[in-house]
C-alpha cells in the first residue's frame, strides 16, 4: 500500500511565529471562515485500477450568490485544470433545498493519486474548507525491467491522453525493524539536509527552538556551489504551457559572443516564424509560438561542450459548452434533436439519458449521432413515450442537460370535405386535409365501405385526400364520410345529383332560372374556402334561349377572361372564381331576359380562410416559476367563429419553440408554469377556427420568470435634523436571480396610515435621506425593495423618530496610525483623513506649529464628518506639529499629529586609515554633515584591492565611527569607502579613505614539482552491454549501454545492420559515456535486433541487443493466466 501524507502546518512550543507572519504551508486568510458544507468527502483507501467518487454539498439558502467550489490536490495543484478521462466533475442543484451538490471521480486510481486532498467553497465574503486523504492499495506487484519502462502516461494510450505518472518508478519498501538509536549529532545532520527537510527532521529528533538553530547554522560556513562556466542560468527542469499558447526558454551565457545552440529530441532547431531566437546580453531566449502535442518533447541548449536539459509539457485546455441544450416539448412519432456546441472542433462529446451512457452500438438505429465542426447533435427518430426523461450532454470541461416531454398526437383537421351537386356524367371530388402526412384512412358512402373501380378513384398525397367519381350517376347520390385509421374522427359531406328535364314547351317559353339550394326564398348562400376555386353550374331554360347577365352590385362580371368569370353553354350558366379572396364575397345577381320575359335570382358568396394572428401578446405577471400571458382576439377571425388558441415559448436566443398546449385554449388569459427561474423567456399564440390554424402572433417581449424580493433588514436611524432624517439599511436575505432595481422609502406621522412617497425613483444604495419632514413631528419610516417582479414586504421602524436635531459636542477621532510620529520619504504624497463628530456642523481650522497654516503645497478639505490634509510631494520643510481644531459655538476640540519627512543621508567625512598592523588595518571617520532629517542607524564599509579595484563589503550596521577590518592579504594594498545609512537606507555617495593600507609581504618562495602528463589512449570497449527487452507497443522506450576510450568514440546506432539517421522517432544521447537510444512509441515494426558500435584510432567495439515489441493486450491475457 502506498500512502502519502501532506504535513499542511507544523509549529513549536518554544518557537511561535509573530503575529504578522504566516506559517509555512498556510495561505493568509482572505475571507471569513464559515461551515458551508452539509456533507464533506472523507478518507478513503482505493484499489489500484479501479474507479473511486467524491461527494459534497454546499447550502446556499444564506447565499448572496452562486458557491464556487475548487478541488485541489496537497498544496495548490488544481484538478479543474486536469479535468479529462482520469479525473472527471459532476454538479447539481436542488431548488427545493437550494443545496448544491459537487462530485469528482477518479477514474483508474493510479499509485500517484495517493496523497493528501482539499475541496475548498468560496461565495463572495464567505469560505469554507476541508481535507481528506486517499491511500492506494496495488493489486500486486510488478517487477521493472528498466526504469524508463515505467516513464508513461496515465490514461489509456494516446498520445495526450493524460498528465505524466511517474508512480511506477516509487520503490517500495519493506518495514525494517526497530533496533536501538545510536547517538547521533543533530548539528552533523542539519548541515547535509535539504532546507526542505528541516521541519521533518526537528520533528524526528524532538527539536523545539528550531528556528534559533537554523539562525545559527546560518552563521556557520558554507561551500559554495559549483558553478557552471558557460552558463550564469540554466533552464528550469520542466516547463507546462496551454495548448495554442507560446512559451520562452531563457538561460544566461557568461560570454556574450559565445555561439548557442537549441536542440529539440536532439535535432537542431532551426529559426522560423514557430521558432523565435532572442540575444539580449548575455540573455538567450527561445520563443516556441502556438504550442501543439507535438512540441511535447525534450530541449537542450548548447554553448560549447556544456548542455542544459529541460523538458516542456503540453496541455490541453477543457472543452466548454458554449450552447446549451434545449428542452423539447413533441409528439409520438416526430423526430428529435438535441443540438450542443462546444468550444473545440473535434471535441469528444458523451450522451448520457437518466445517468445511462448512450452509445453507436447500444442506442442500434433509435438513436443517431451527428457532428458538425463545433456542433454536436444528438438525434432521435419516431420518438415514443419511452423516450421521455432528461438527456446530458457531457465535456471535460463542462455539461448540459435538458428534458424532452412526448405527448401522443392529435389528428388536426386543415380542410374538410364540401356537398357536391353536380349533373348526370360530370365528376364529383370529395376533397380533405388533415395535419399528419402518415396518415391513412377509408372513405365510406351511407356506411358502406367505398371500393376503388375504374369509374372510382381513391388518392393520398401528402396530406391531403381525395375521392373521385367520374361518370356520376343518380345512384351514386348518398352521404360519404372519410374516417382516419387510429383516430376517432370522421369527416362527411353530402352528393347531390341535379338531374336535367326535357319538356316540350312552346316556341315562346318565358326564361327560368333552375337553382337548386338549401338557402329559402332568394337569398341562397355558397361557402368557399379562401385560395380554392369556386365553380357553381346554373341550368337556364327558355325559347328562344336567353340572355344571361351576372353582376355584383353595379359591375358586370365578364365572360370567359379573368380570376372571376362567367361560362355559358345553351342551357347552362357556370359562375367561376379562381382562387377565391376575401373581396369575392358579397351578393351576386343573376339575370336571364328573352322576348317572352326575364327571371332573376340573387346568390351571396361567402369566403371563410383561416384567423389572422392574435395580437398585442404580453406577460402581464411573472411568479417564481410561472407567468399570466394575456392577448388579443385577431381583428378578422377568417369568417367562421375562432374556436381556441395554440401557446408556444422558446428561451431567448434560441430559434426553437416549444408547444405549451396540444388541446385548443378557448381563454385569452394563459398561465405559462414549469419555467427556470432568471430565464428570459419569449412566448407567441395562434387562432385556430374551423378551416385550420393562422400564422404565429408576433413575439411577445422577453420575460423573466422571479418572484419578489424579500424585505430589507436592519432599517435603522443614522442621522436627525430639524427637517431631514438619514435612515440606513441591509439588503435583502433572499435576492433571487432578479436582482434589485432599487428602493422606495415611504413616511408617515404616528397614528395615521396615509403613507407618502418620499422618492420619485427607486434608489440603489442601502441609505437615504428624507427631506422636508415637519419640525416635531413623531414620524414612521418603512422601505421596501423593488425588481421586474414587482416590491417585496416592507421593513418598518419598530418605533416613531421624533423630527428634532440634537447638540452634540465635538470631539475629533484620531486613527491609531497618527498618534505616533509620521514619517515619510522626500517626494511621496502625504493624505490623512481625520474623522472627527459633532452637531450641528462643526467648523474645521488646521495649524502648523501653533500658526495657522497658509502653506499652499499643503491642501485641506473638510466635511460634516472629517476633514483631509493633502501633500502632493513631501518636502523636508513640510516636517512639523500639525494641529486639527473643530469648533461648534463656544465648544471646542483637537488633535496635533507630528509629521517628519526624511531621505537618504549624505556621506561620511575624513574617511582615513589610523593604523596598519599585521594583516588588519584600523579606520576612522566623522559623521555626515547632512543626516536626512533621521538619526544615523549605522554604517557600511567596503574594502577594494587596488590591483583588481573590486569592493567587498567589510561590515554592515556598523554603529561606531570607526572599525577594525582583518584577513588582509599579504603584499596587497587596500582602499577603503563607507557608507551612511538611516531609515531611508544607504547613502548615495561613498566617504573614501584618504591613505591606503599596505600589508607586506615575507620572503617564501615555493618550488613545485614538474608536472607530468599521463597518458589516457585506450581503444573503445564496452563496460556494460545492451540487454534483451520486451516493450510494449505506444510507451516510450529506451536501450543503455557505457563504453569508454581514449580520444572520445565515434557511436553509431544500427537496427538489423542497418545504421539509424536522423530519424525523428529515435533520440540518441551521450553522457559521459553513457550511451541511450531513446524510441518514441514504437510500433511492431520497431522490433528487430539493435547493436552499438564506438570507433576511434586505436580500435572498436560493439554489442548488440534483441528488441520485442507486443500489443497492449498481450500483458491483460498473461494476467488472467
Amino acid at each position: 500500500m502506498t500512502r502519502l501524507t501532506l504535513f499542511l502546518a507544523f509549529s513549536f512550543s518554544d518557537a511561535e511565529l509573530p503575529p504578522d507572519e504566516v506559517a509555512p504551508g498556510e495561505d493568509p486568510q482572505l475571507s471569513e471562515l464559515t461551515g458551508l458544507f452539509v456533507l464533506r468527502p472523507e478518507s478513503t483507501t482505493a484499489t489500484k485500477g479501479k474507479d473511486v467518487s467524491f461527494v459534497a454539498k454546499v447550502d446556499s439558502s444564506t447565499l448572496l450568490r452562486k458557491p464556487s467550489l475548487k478541488w485541489l490536490k496537497g498544496k495548490w495543484l488544481d484538478l479543474g485544470s486536469k479535468a479529462g478521462k482520469h479525473f472527471q466533475f459532476k454538479e447539481s442543484y436542488d431548488r427545493n433545498s437550494k443545496i448544491y451538490t459537487y462530485e469528482m471521480h477518479i477514474i483508474k486510481v493510479v499509485d500517484g493519486d495517493a496523497g493528501g486532498y482539499r475541496c475548498e467553497v468560496t461565495s463572495k465574503d464567505k469560505c469554507d474548507s476541508c481535507t481528506f486523504e486517499v491511500s492506494v492499495q496495488a493489486v500486486q506487484e510488478e517487477q521493472q525491467d528498466n526504469i524508463l519502462e515505467a516513464f508513461k502516461r496515465c490514461g489509456d494510450a494516446d498520445e495526450d491522453a493524460g498528465d505524466l505518472d511517474f508512480s511506477a518508478l516509487l520503490k517500495k519498501r519493506q518495514k525494517k525493524q526497530q533496533t536501538p538509536k545510536e547517538e547521533v549529532d543533530v548539528w552533523d545532520i542539519l548541515k547535509a539536509a535539504k532546507p526542505c527537510d528541516y521541519e521533518k527532521i526537528a520533528f524526528e529528533y524532538g527539536i523545539t527552538d528550531l528556528r534559533g538553530m537554523l539562525t545559527r547554522l546560518k552563521k556557520m560556513k558554507t561551500v559554495e556551489p559549483k558553478k557552471s562556466d558557460a552558463f550564469l542560468k540554466k533552464l528550469e527542469p520542466a516547463y507546462s504551457v496551454d495548448k495554442g499558447k507560446k512559451i520562452q526558454l531563457s538561460v544566461e551565457v557568461a560570454d556574450p559572443n559565445a555561439p548557442i545552440k537549441w536542440l529539440k529530441n536532439g535535432q537542431e532547431i532551426k529559426p522560423s516564424a514557430k521558432y523565435v531566437f532572442e540575444s539580449v546580453g548575455n540573455k538567450r531566449t527561445l520563443t516556441i509560438n502556438k504550442c501543439n502535442l507535438s512540441d511535447d518533447a525534450a530541449y537542450e541548449c548548447v554553448v560549447g561542450e556544456e548542455k542544459c536539459f529541460t523538458e516542456v509539457f503540453v496541455k490541453e485546455p477543457p472543452v466548454t459548452i458554449t450552447k446549451l441544450l434545449d428542452d423539447v416539448h413533441t409528439v409520438v412519432g416526430e423526430k428529435v434533436e438535441f443540438e450542443v456546441e462546444v468550444s473545440e472542433e473535434g471535441a469528444h462529446v458523451k450522451w448520457m439519458k437518466d445517468g445511462v451512457e448512450l452509445t453507436k452500438e447500444s442506442a442500434a438505429s433509435k438513436y443517431r449521432f451527428k457532428k458538425d465542426g463545433k456542433k454536436h447533435v444528438l438525434i432521435i427518430n419516431d420518438a415514443s413515450k419511452e423516450d421521455v426523461g432528461t438527456y446530458f450532454a457531457f465535456t471535460n470541461g463542462g455539461e448540459s442537460k435538458a428534458e424532452l416531454e412526448v405527448e401522443e398526437k392529435e389528428l388536426q383537421v386543415l380542410q374538410s370535405i364540401a356537398d357536391l351537386t353536380v349533373k348526370a356524367s360530370e365528376q364529383a371530388v370529395f376533397k380533405c386535409e388533415v395535419s399528419d402526412e402518415k396518415v391513412t384512412g377509408k372513405w365510406f358512402k351511407d356506411g358502406v365501405e367505398v371500393q376503388a373501380s375504374d369509374r372510382i378513384k381513391m388518392t393520398h398525397i401528402g396530406r391531403t385526400h381525395k375521392l373521385t367519381i367520374n361518370d356520376v350517376k343518380p345512384s351514386d347520390v348518398g352521404d360519404y364520410t372519410f374516417v382516419p385509421d387510429g383516430y376517432a374522427l370522421s369527416l362527411s359531406a353530402k352528393l347531390n345529383f341535379l338531374e336535367i328535364k326535357i319538356d316540350y314547351v312552346p316556341r315562346q317559353d318565358p326564361p327560368k332560372i333552375h337553382l337548386d339550394t338549401s338557402g329559402a326564398g332568394s337569398q341562397n348562400t355558397i361557402t368557399v374556402v379562401a385560395g380554392n376555386k369556386l365553380r357553381f353550374d346554373v341550368e337556364i331554360s327558355g325559347d328562344p334561349p336567353p340572355v344571361v347577365c351576372w353582376t355584383k352590385g353595379d359591375q358586370t362580371v365578364s365572360e370567359s377572361e379573368g380570376r372571376v368569370r362567367v361560362e355559358t353553354r345553351k342551357t347552362l350558366s357556370s359562375f367561376v372564381i379562381q382562387g377565391a379572396e376575401k373581396e369575392d364575397e358579397g351578393f351576386y345577381s343573376l339575370t336571364v331576359t328573352n322576348p317572352a320575359g326575364e327571371d332573376k335570382a340573387q346568390l351571396f358568396v361567402k369566403v371563410v380562410d383561416v384567423p389572422d394572428p392574435p395580437e398585442n401578446v404580453k406577460c402581464t405577471s411573472v411568479g417564481e416559476d410561472c407567468a399570466t400571458i394575456t392577448w388579443d382576439p385577431p381583428a378578422f377571425d377568417g369568417g367562421v367563429p375562432v374556436k381556441g388558441y395554440l401557446m408556444e415559448r422558446k428561451k431567448k436566443g434560441s430559434s426553437r419553440w416549444t408547444k405549451l398546449n396540444f388541446d385548443v385554449y378557448e381563454s385569452t388569459t394563459y398561465e405559462a408554469k414549469k419555467m427556470i427561474e432568471g430565464v428570459l423567456y419569449e412566448m407567441r399564440v395562434f387562432a385556430v377556427n374551423g378551416i385550420g390554424i393562422s400564422q404565429p402572433s408576433g413575439n411577445s417581449k422577453p420575460f423573466m420568470p422571479i418572484a419578489p424580493t424579500s424585505e430589507p433588514t436592519r432599517l435603522t436611524v443614522e442621522d436627525v435634523t430639524d427637517s431631514t432624517c438619514a435612515l440606513k439599511w441591509l439588503p435583502p436575505e433572499k435576492v433571487g436571480p432578479g436582482g434589485i432595481d432599487g428602493y422606495i422609502i415611504e413616511y408617515c406621522q404616528e397614528g395615521s396610515d396615509q403613507w407618502v412617497q418620499a422618492n420619485q425613483e427607486p434608489v440603489e444604495r442601502n441609505q437615504y435621506r428624507v427631506k422636508g419632514l415637519p419640525v416635531g413631528e413623531k414620524m414612521l419610516f418603512r422601505v421596501v425593495a423593488v425588481n421586474i417582479a414587482g416590491q417585496s414586504p416592507p421593513a418598518t421602524l419598530s418605533q416613531a423618530v421624533t423630527i428634532r436635531e440634537i447638540m452634540e459636542h465635538p470631539k475629533i477621532r484620531l486613527p491609531r496610525h497618527l498618534r505616533a510620529r509620521l514619517v515619510r520619504v522626500v517626494g511621496e504624497k502625504v493624505n490623512l483623513v481625520i474623522p472627527f463628530q459633532g452637531k450641528p456642523r462643526p467648523v474645521a481650522t488646521w495649524f502648523k506649529d501653533g500658526v495657522p497654516l497658509e502653506d499652499r503645497s499643503v491642501g485641506t478639505r473638510s466635511t460634516d464628518v472629517d476633514s483631509i490634509l493633502f501633500i502632493r510631494s513631501a518636502d523636508r520643510s513640510h516636517s512639523g506639529k500639525y494641529t486639527l481644531s473643530v469648533q461648534i459655538e463656544n465648544m471646542a476640540d483637537s488633535a496635533d499629529i507630528y509629521i517628519q519627512v526624511v531621505e537618504k543621508p549624505g556621506p561620511p567625512i575624513k574617511v582615513h586609515v589610523t593604523d596598519v598592523w599585521g594583516f588588519n588595518a584600523s579606520l576612522e571617520w566623522k559623521p555626515p554633515k547632512d543626516d536626512g532629517n533621521s538619526e544615523i542607524i549605522g554604517y557600511t564599509i567596503q574594502k577594494a584591492d587596488l590591483k583588481t579595484k573590486e569592493w567587498f563589503t567589510v561590515y554592515e550596521h556598523n554603529r561606531r565611527p570607526g572599525c577594525t577590518v582583518s584577513d588582509l592579504v599579504m603584499g596587497n594594498d587596500y582602499s577603503f569607502r563607507v557608507f551612511s545609512e538611516n531609515v531611508c537606507g544607504l547613502s548615495e555617495e561613498p566617504g573614501v579613505s584618504e591613505n591606503t593600507a599596505v600589508i607586506c609581504k615575507t620572503g617564501l618562495d615555493y618550488n613545485p614539482p614538474p608536472f607530468k602528463e599521463k597518458d589516457r589512449n585506450a581503444c573503445p570497449k564496452f563496460t556494460a552491454p545492451l540487454v534483451d527487452r520486451s516493450v510494449v507497443a505506444g510507451y516510450t522506450t529506451a536501450i543503455s549501454c557505457a563504453v569508454r576510450g581514449y580520444p572520445k568514440p565515434k557511436i553509431i546506432w544500427m537496427k538489423n545492420k542497418m545504421i539509424i539517421g536522423e530519424d525523428p522517432k529515435f533520440l540518441m544521447l551521450n553522457h559521459q559515456g553513457v550511451l541511450t537510444l531513446n524510441i518514441r512509441k514504437p510500433s511492431l515494426y520497431d522490433g528487430g535486433r539493435y547493436s552499438c558500435k564506438a570507433i576511434n584510432d586505436l580500435g572498436e567495439d560493439e554489442v548488440e541487443c534483441k528488441l520485442e515489441v507486443r500489443v497492449a493486450q498481450e500483458k491483460g491475457e498473461e494476467a488472467k493466466k
